[in-house]
């Protein structure tokens, strides 16, 4: 097979892989212990889980669609 014909080359994976780890872990940050309705877990105004991990899910999405607009190098655009 021609590697031409494919739109995406090994560095797109690694950049897509990497970027939905990243998404991932920003998922993760977020949980925590959650309040009930006899018990106030004050954890869940914690910097971690309202501006970090936000934050970091930004950046994995920003990555995601960096990998998927990246052009392979010596891939001639058709006219």
């Amino acid at each position: 097979m021609n590697k031409e014909k494919f739109a995406f080359d090994k560095t797109n994976f690694i950049l897509l892989a990497v970027g939905m780890a990243v998404v991932i872990l920003g998922f993760v940050l977020m949980t925590g212990p959650s309040s009930s309705p006899t018990h106030f877990e004050p954890d869940i105004f914690s910097v971690r889980r309202i501006k970090v991990a936000p934050l970091v899910c930004l950046v994995g999405f920003v990555s995601i669609i960096y990998a998927v607009v990246r052009r392979p190098r010596g891939q001639k655009t058709e006219e």
